[in-house]
């Protein structure tokens, strides 16, 4: 039987649904399990379910009382970080090059949504959103002004003065 071949896409998008599945579908099974690991372990320790549970049903104090920011901080750059490897290694299994700048979009990501677990528990904020959605808010917001920001140097780094 023939081994199916993935799209650098798709396998960006397994690595969405789970940090490790991305890796898994690459070939790399001791990056995958590494990195289903250490989801596993930041999100049992952080609480981020109960996180995830509370936001959901609108007890947003509890959301924030439940939650252990310590191991919480390091979900985004790990979440992100996943993604970003499984697609730069998809990238080379697909034998395309990858893009100029690429890691631009990947990096704010990780920093905005970092910014936004820092502020998650403040009440200003979680009043108006849950404290779940506050994080990835942010890193959507990250990935836009990244993908702004690679365009930029992109045209930058191509375009002759």
């Amino acid at each position: 039987m023939k081994k199916r071949e993935y799209y650098p896409v798709e396998i960006l998008l397994w690595s969405i649904a789970l940090p490790g599945f991305g890796q898994f579908l690459n070939g790399n099974l001791i990056k995958g399990l590494t990195f289903v690991f250490l989801e596993f372990l930041v999100n049992v320790n952080s609480n981020l379910n109960l996180n995830i549970k509370h936001s959901f049903q609108g007890q947003f104090e509890e959301a924030v009382a439940v939650t252990n920011y310590q191991w919480a901080l390091f979900y985004p750059c790990l979440y992100i970080f996943a993604m970003f490897d499984a697609y730069m290694d998809a990238l080379k299994l697909a034998e395309q090059n990858s893009p100029s700048f690429i890691s631009i979009p990947f990096v704010t990501a990780a920093y905005f949504s970092t910014i936004g677990v820092i502020f998650s528990d403040y009440s200003v904020f979680y009043r108006f959103l849950a404290p779940t959605f506050i994080p990835i808010t942010a890193m959507i917001i990250g990935f836009i002004i990244g993908g702004w920001i690679r365009k930029w140097l992109v045209h930058k780094a191509y375009t002759k003065t």
